[in-house]
């Protein structure tokens, strides 16, 4: 019996609540009727433990074995280092060294690094955001393949060089996509959004890489990067897949055994601003026939003692289609195609949003609902049937989540970064089963916290100015960001 076997068997019971997941999902109608209780005893389950090695240089190996009836396997090297490493003069420095990683070694040109992986039929990229404290080099594949793909993953990891056109090419390629981006109403929401949160300091303040952050980025300022930072003792290598670590620790040795021990700096978190009283900032889109709306604060930490209760709140207010946000703008009042919630948290603490894009006519109508259900999530306690339903609807996607290997991965990277308990995960349905209506009412209170939303909107500000007006003082920008100028609300 494989891994993913004893798993479905260990979560069988999950499956049933999976199923009235997708149910709910797909039948909005559906999800207001009542839903039974999940037994607590039902929802106890024991997954499969990853082994572990650490290597003489400090590099920490990570296998969760057996798993995927198919014969694959997912690689991931984590760097503990990310665009929270970034240089407050130099956002984007991880990211840019990310993205430049494959794109030529001491050994191999860009080209055969592409041309190697597609022969192998595998994957290969690596990613760091701005506001992340890791870099993830990424590959997959066939398990008989691994050991080539590990020999080609350890290349770009431990000998990138970094070539001063592939940068140039980078850098245009870059700056287009920023030039394209602002064109895009959701990426001028967000981008205004994180800025009013976090300001100008914190790296999470920033969506993309400043241009003239981008354009004085050299070689050397990459090469340097990789060298404080991209250390085994800074690193974990993390694999899921038909491979035991027996089987691949003695190709780890052989890639990585030697790589030289080293200390990287210290990452600082960086505390967030102190929140502001409420404000509107309208981003001016003239003849724009669509508005897009988001209203949040800060959250919480990804260690703090309120994230299952958030979990479940969210989930009663915006995450899908059963959710009240989506029923009420859409279902009720056909303002949208869609209106959601999300939360995040890091090290530090993250966001939570609602967010929708509504007709412009409807701007008025769509922010009444939106202050509407915030007010009533806060205010009210939540009914024992939409409270389980939600319950069962997290719960069976957790129980899906279980199928993709990514997923799993994620999990144990998540664990290892954040120090969560060892049996994290084994509790996790257990956690959000005990949630309760007084539970999900507490944290309403404490993080829908309406005096200190922030509200972004896009779109036609001669439309929807006085409209934004009702609910506080107006700052209004154009597209690039820059301030048109200040109005107090009438």
């Amino acid at each position: 019996m494989n891994l993913q076997t004893k798993i479905r068997a260990k979560c069988k019971a999950f499956y049933a609540l999976a199923l009235v997941a997708l149910l709910l999902s797909a039948h909005p109608i559906a999800a207001q009727k009542v839903v039974p209780p999940v037994s607590k005893e039902t929802l106890k389950v024991t997954l499969p433990k990853a082994k572990e090695a650490t290597l003489k240089n400090g590099l920490r190996v990570v296998v969760l074995e057996g798993y995927d009836q198919l014969p694959t396997f997912t690689m991931q090297m984590v760097i503990l280092s990310g665009g929270l490493s970034d240089p407050p003069d130099s956002r984007g420095l991880a990211s840019f060294t990310a993205s430049l990683l494959r794109e030529g070694t001491r050994t191999r040109t860009s080209l055969e690094i592409a041309e190697q992986v597609e022969s192998l039929g595998a994957t290969l990229s690596a990613n760091s955001d701005l506001s992340s404290f890791t870099t993830t080099v990424t590959s997959s594949g066939l398990a008989q393949n691994l050991g080539r793909v590990l020999d080609i993953l350890t290349d770009v990891v431990r000998e990138p060089v970094f070539p001063a056109d592939e940068l140039e090419k980078h850098k245009t390629r870059t700056v287009s996509q920023l030039q394209l981006q602002r064109t895009n109403p959701n990426f001028l929401a967000g981008e205004r959004f994180s800025r009013v949160i976090y300001g100008d300091q914190h790296p999470a303040g920033f969506v993309s890489s400043p241009v003239d952050s981008l354009k004085k980025t050299t070689s050397a300022d990459l090469k340097k990067f990789h060298s404080e930072h991209y250390l085994p003792s800074n690193a974990i290598l993390t694999v899921v897949g038909q491979v035991t670590l027996k089987e691949i620790l003695p190709k780890i040795e052989r890639e990585l055994g030697d790589w030289k021990r080293g200390d990287a700096p210290k990452t600082e978190t960086r505390a967030v601003p102190n929140q502001s009283a409420p404000k509107i900032y309208l981003i001016d889109r003239p003849g724009s026939v669509q508005t897009v709306l988001q209203l949040g604060n800060l959250g919480i930490t990804r260690t703090d003692p309120d994230y299952f209760a958030l979990l479940v709140m969210d989930k009663v207010v915006g995450t899908s289609p059963t959710s009240r946000l989506f029923r009420n703008l859409r279902e009720d009042k056909g303002y949208t195609y869609g209106a959601y919630s999300n939360f995040g948290g890091s090290k530090f603490r993250g966001t939570w949003a609602a967010n929708s894009e509504v007709r412009t006519a409807v701007t008025e109508g769509a922010m009444k609902e939106f202050m509407f259900e915030l007010k009533r999530i806060r205010d009210e306690r939540v009914a024992p049937d939409e409270l389980d339903n939600a319950k069962h609807a997290l719960v069976g996607s957790f129980a899906l989540s279980l199928e993709r290997p990514q997923t799993l991965l994620q999990n144990i990277i998540t664990q290892k970064l954040y120090d969560l308990p060892a049996d994290y995960w084994d509790t996790y349905p257990q956690k959000v089963a005990e949630i309760t209506a007084a539970d999900v009412q507490r944290v309403a209170q404490k993080y829908v916290d309406l005096s200190h939303l922030q509200i972004v909107a896009v779109g036609d500000a001669a439309q929807i100015r006085d409209v934004l007006a009702k609910y506080g003082t107006v700052e209004a920008y154009d597209s690039e960001g820059k301030l048109i100028k200040a109005t107090d609300s009438k």
